[in-house]
């Protein structure tokens, strides 16, 4: 359940940040329409895979600590790759 609650929580920060007006990537512009809907809701179901292995307190911190190391190093990724998409 981990791995699925990582993998989860991963795709939820590139939905949100493929739906963001600042992501650098070209992408189809049905992800960016619907990424803020999508990584929403692939954060519940990271947060509840979390949960299911680690019980509420530790699920919450490990699921909030795996989606915010990916926020942040999404951005940098897109920096370091390409060009600028404007």
């Amino acid at each position: 359940m981990t791995i699925a609650g990582a993998i989860a929580a991963l795709l939820s920060a590139f939905a949100l940040y493929a739906g963001s007006g600042h992501c650098r990537w070209r992408l189809p512009p049905a992800l960016r329409r619907y990424g803020k809907i999508a990584g929403l809701v692939l954060m519940l179901v990271s947060l509840a895979a979390w949960i299911s292995a680690l019980g509420v307190g530790a699920g919450l911190c490990a699921m909030l600590g795996c989606w915010m190391l990916a926020m942040v190093g999404l951005p940098w990724l897109a920096m370091l790759g390409t060009e600028p998409t404007r």
